[in-house]
Parts: C-alpha cells; structure tokens; sequence
C-alpha cells in the first residue's frame, strides 16, 4: 500500500509567538515527517520565526483573512506536487501526539473516496466543547464517523479532491468557509470523516473574540445559501438561522452587527452560484444534518 505524502499548511498573523513556537516543535516531532510546510504569515514578515529544513516562510504583504492565507499555501503545494494530503492547523493550536500524520496518512491510503478528515478539538484538560463536534447530536465527542462537516483548526485534505472542486472561499475572510468548502466536497462525491482520535489542544475561547465576527458571520451565511443551495431551501435555511441567531445573540451591538452582516450579504455578489445537487441534499440529510442546520 502506498501511503501519501504529508503537507501541512499554518496561518499566522504573528500574535502567537509562544504558540506558534509550540505547534511547529510538535509538528517536527511527528513520527512521519512532513514532505513540506508552508508557513504563511498574514500581513506579517515571519523574520523573527525560526524554522525546520522542511518550512517554507511565505510572508503577505495584507491579511488576506484565514481562508485566503491559506489558499496561498496550499496553492504552492499544489504547484510544487509535493504534497498527496495536506494538514491544516491552526497557529494556536497544538498536537499532542506523535503520531497524527502516520494515522492520517493510513486513512487516506486506505479510502480513495476519502476528501477531508476532521480532527477533534481539546482544551488544555481534554475537554472537547459541543460546538466543536461536527454533528447535531454533539454530546458524544469521541464518536466519529461520516459527517457532513468538519472544524478550521484542525484537519486534512486529499489534495487530488482540492484539485477537483477548489480551495477555499477567500472573499468570505472568516466565517463558514468550512460549510461551503465541505458542501462542495460532498456534492462532489468525496467523503468526510470525523476522527476523533485525531487531536488538536485548542484553548477555549469564544468565536465572538475576533473582530467583526458578527458581521462576517452574517455575510457568509447568506453568501453561503446563495452559492450552494438549491432556490427553495434558501429562505427555509437563512430563515432557520434567522431565528437561532436572534434567540442566542445577547447583546444590541452584537444584533445591529448581525443584520448589517445580513443585509450586505443579500446586496453584494457573494462569486459564482453552483446550487448543490438534490441527491446531496438528500446524502446530507441521511447523514443527520441536511443542509438547513
């Protein structure tokens, strides 16, 4: 059996010196070395970052937001050919294990219809948050399996499937780039799995943290809807979130924020529309979470 060749792509805007630091030691510390690591720095000169043989510093001159830093690096891994699967991290994040790329690599050796796999989120005391678990029914963290999601910091792609349906949605900049990712994989006929035995220590934090959180979640809701969903599950699924937003958001700023988000959302263009097709909506919803959750 073959097995891939490991990339890794990480984002940073160089705010996390200290964390940065630990995540690239315990990826070198990985039985399986990587074939290439891109470090992508936002808006950031990354000259004050030391680094293994096998990274490459890649500096921007602007942020371009998370999904566009890291269309960047998985862009030169595409065009290197260096790479069969690529794991993406988050810059605070941190493996706890030695042996993540030996156990991604046999997943995807193993399954040729396998697209992503999602790895499970821990605090510092191993605690995995419901949010972090890429289910509705979310009180079982170590059950994985197919999904039809997956979470941002911590996982991995079969580079052929990037090759087939893309990278990442860069206009989006923060906010549900990983459902619209995940949702063409899917209508694409790739599988996603959840694999908890993956894990990536995460301190716990609030999404609300980050700067315009409200509104770009808002924005790419919308921008999601109108780019992959069939017409009649448009309203049924913005008007579903409508309601669940309201009912959770706890602050005025934060629903002045929100509808702003809304509203740009409906008025800008959000790129190209290709509406998911009814069997996929259809394999989502047998899978626990059609597409309006």
């Amino acid at each position: 059996m073959s097995l891939p060749r490991i990339g890794v792509v990480i984002v940073t805007m160089g705010t996390r010196p200290r964390e940065l630091e630990a995540l690239l030691a315990s990826v070198e510390k990985q039985d399986v070395p990587a074939a290439r690591v891109m470090l992508v720095g936002n808006a950031t000169p990354l000259t004050d970052v030391d680094v293994a043989g096998n990274v490459t510093k890649v500096p921007l001159q602007e942020n371009l937001g998370c999904p566009g830093g890291r269309n960047v690096g998985l862009g030169r891994l595409l065009e290197s050919g260096e790479a069969d699967v690529v794991i993406e991290l988050d810059d605070d994040g941190l493996l706890i294990d030695a042996d993540v790329f030996r156990t991604v690599q046999q997943l995807f050796a193993t399954d040729p219809e396998l697209g992503i796999v999602g790895f499970r989120v821990a605090d510092e005391q191993g605690r995995t948050e419901r949010r972090w678990v890429p289910r509705l029914r979310a009180g079982d963290p170590m059950r994985g399996g197919p999904v039809t999601a997956f979470l941002g910091g911590g996982h991995a792609f079969s580079m052929p499937m990037l090759g087939e349906i893309g990278l990442w949605p860069a206009e989006f900049f923060f906010g549900h780039e990983e459902s619209d990712l995940a949702w063409r994989a899917l209508d694409a006929g790739w599988k996603i799995l959840y694999e908890p035995g993956l894990v990536l220590q995460h301190p716990r934090t609030s999404p609300a943290r980050h700067a315009g959180h409200y509104r770009f979640t808002a924005r790419n809701r919308v921008w999601l809807a109108r780019r992959r969903l069939p017409v009649p599950l448009i309203p049924l699924y913005l008007g579903v979130w409508i309601v669940l937003t309201m009912a959770r958001i706890r602050s005025l700023a934060g629903v002045k924020a929100w509808w702003g988000g809304f509203a740009e959302g409906v008025r800008k263009p959000c790129g190209p529309r290709r509406p998911m097709k009814w069997r996929t909506v259809w394999r989502m919803t047998r899978l626990g979470r059609p597409p309006l959750l």
